[in-house]
C-alpha cells in the first residue's frame, strides 16, 4: 500500500487547506492537494493527499473512505498511478 491516497465525492467548497487539516486527524500529511478545473477555476470533486507513513494512509482510508465531508460521503483509497494517455492528436500545425 502506498501513502498516497485518492479523495473523491468532495464538495466544491473545498481546497488544499481544508482537506489537509481533516486528514491531519490521522497523521501527518505530506501534501494535499484538490484538483480545480482550468477553465471554471472550480474543484473537479477529488484530489490527493499523501501521508507520511503507511500506517497513516490506512488510518485515513478506514476513518474518512464514507465520511461525511460537508454534506457528501467522502470516497477514499489508496491513489493509483495515473494511465498514460493515448495520443489524441492534437498536433495543431497546419494543413497547407
Amino acid at each position: 500500500m502506498g501513502k498516497k491516497l485518492y479523495v473523491g465525492n468532495l464538495p466544491f467548497s473545498a481546497n488544499d487547506q481544508s482537506l489537509s487539516d481533516t486528514f491531519s486527524q490521522c497523521g501527518t500529511v505530506e501534501s494535499a492537494k484538490v484538483i480545480m478545473d482550468r477553465d471554471s477555476g472550480r474543484s473537479k470533486g477529488f484530489g490527493f493527499v499523501e501521508m507520511s507513513t503507511e500506517a497513516e494512509a490506512q488510518a485515513g482510508i478506514s476513518k474518512f473512505n464514507g465520511a461525511d465531508y460537508e454534506g457528501r460521503p467522502m470516497t477514499v483509497n489508496e491513489a493509483k498511478p495515473m494511465a498514460p494517455r493515448e495520443n489524441r492528436g492534437g498536433g495543431g500545425g497546419s494543413r497547407w
